[in-house]
């Protein structure tokens, strides 16, 4: 059975734990942050862990 290529544009915006969990950056935190109160932007911060709906399909994407 032949090799599954990873596709570049999802494995620079996922990362993999440990776990096998995939981890991605929350959105909305590139522009437009004057209007967006301090609360909002601090929610934005880090990562999140995809959704199980999601995550089989990333998989085939990175190639696991």
């Amino acid at each position: 059975m032949p090799k599954n290529k990873t596709h570049s544009g999802t494995s620079k915006r996922f990362k993999v734990t440990g776990s096998g969990k995939i981890l991605r950056e929350k959105a909305g935190k590139r522009h437009i942050l004057e209007k967006k109160s301090s609360k909002v932007t601090r929610r934005m911060t880090g990562t999140a862990v995809v959704s199980d709906n999601d995550a089989p399909r990333i998989k085939k994407l990175l190639g696991l």
